[in-house]
């Protein structure tokens, strides 16, 4: 059962490993950029750097684009079941909340959204006091 304490996903492939590997390159790449200096080395130890760079941005870039993609989801998620709910169209509310708080706000169930809602609106919560406040949480393994 996810819970606000386990929510949180690491993907071993991601983090454990791509991560470090792109990271270790990086930093060799810099280190034999500066050793090359003034010897005829520069040159490639130039080139190293640059694809090492290029190596590095790649995986953040997949991840960012894949994050910023869920975020529009969550936030049609939560219009469509806000309207569910209410017959009204979330819109109106969007206004006055944060996409991190729409976000964390999907994790509640449908008996206690409403209240969340107004609370999160009335005491400006954080993300992190939503996902404390939720007592039945609404599971997401799919988030990237």
């Amino acid at each position: 059962m996810q819970n606000y304490k386990n929510h949180a996903q690491y993907y071993p492939l991601h983090h454990f490993v791509m991560a470090p590997l792109t990271l270790g390159l990086f930093i060799w790449s810099i280190v034999r950029l500066f050793s090359a200096f003034g010897t005829d080395e520069i040159s490639i130890a130039l080139f190293h750097f640059l694809i090492a760079l290029i190596l590095l941005i790649l995986p953040l870039l997949a991840r960012l684009y894949a994050l910023k993609n869920q975020d529009r989801i969550i936030r049609m998620e939560m219009r469509q079941r806000y309207f569910e709910l209410t017959g009204k169209p979330l819109r109106v509310l969007e206004e006055k909340l944060r996409l991190s708080q729409i976000i964390a706000l999907r994790f509640a169930s449908d008996e206690e959204l409403m209240g969340l809602i107004d609370e999160t609106i009335s005491k400006d919560l954080r993300a992190k006091e939503i996902k404390m406040k939720i007592k039945n949480w609404q599971e997401d393994k799919r988030r990237v």
